[in-house]
Formats: structure tokens, C-alpha cells, sequence
């Protein structure tokens, strides 16, 4: 299996099977950083989670009521704030190397939707 690299307007996220250490990418179109399968599966989970944690409060929350849900592991932690159907996300990397990012709500569907199919290819 190759290098894969998905972009779009504001996000990227990679995958290289091939890599010793850092298989996974994940990024914007200022920033990236690479991170461990480990991480990157951890990444991936924990978005998908806190994605459908948004969804499932839609029903609850008034139209103009943000809300700010956040997730975490011994690898990472992850925040998504703003209206379940626009949020923004924001991660820190837990392990040795201490990174924090941020995509902003427009660039979520994109990264999310690839996200969850980064290793099917």
C-alpha cells in the first residue's frame, strides 16, 4: 500500500503504512504534524465520537445554543465546540512530543468524512 494524503479546504489528514515511527498526518493548510498509528487510530476514533455526540444533541439544544463537547485518552484529548451541525475542533497530543491543533467548523465535514475512511482504501 502507498502514501495516501486526503486534503480539502482547511484540513489533511495522511496515512503511510510504509513509515517506521509516524504512519499517520494530520494537518491544515498551515500545519501539520505526524503521529504514530496508534495516534492517528485514536484520532480518528475519537472524532467520529465526538461527531456523533453533536449529532445526537441536535434534538436537545436550542438552534442558537453552542455547546462545547470534548473527549480524551491517554494519547490525546479533543475538544469540539460550536452548534451541532458547525464546530470547530481542537486537539493536544498527550505523548512525548506535545502538539495542539486546531480545524476550523468549515473544514470538519471534509476531515471527518476522511477520516473515517483513511485505511479502507
Amino acid at each position: 500500500m502507498e502514501r495516501l494524503i486526503k486534503s480539502g479546504v482547511g484540513w489533511r489528514i495522511g496515512w503511510n503504512p510504509n513509515a517506521l515511527e509516524f504512519k499517520g498526518l494530520v494537518g491544515t493548510d498551515d500545519w501539520a504534524i505526524e503521529l504514530t498509528e496508534a495516534e492517528l487510530n485514536e484520532f480518528c476514533r475519537l472524532l467520529a465520537q465526538l461527531a456523533e455526540t453533536m449529532k445526537q444533541l441536535t434534538a436537545e439544544l436550542m438552534d442558537e445554543e453552542k455547546i462545547a463537547c470534548e473527549a480524551e485518552s491517554n494519547l490525546l484529548w479533543m475538544e469540539v465546540e460550536g452548534y451541532p451541525h458547525e464546530y470547530s475542533l481542537r486537539f493536544i497530543l498527550n505523548t512525548g512530543r506535545c502538539a495542539e491543533g486546531k480545524w476550523n467548523a468549515s473544514a470538519i465535514p471534509g476531515l471527518l468524512q476522511a477520516a473515517g475512511m483513511l485505511k479502507v482504501f
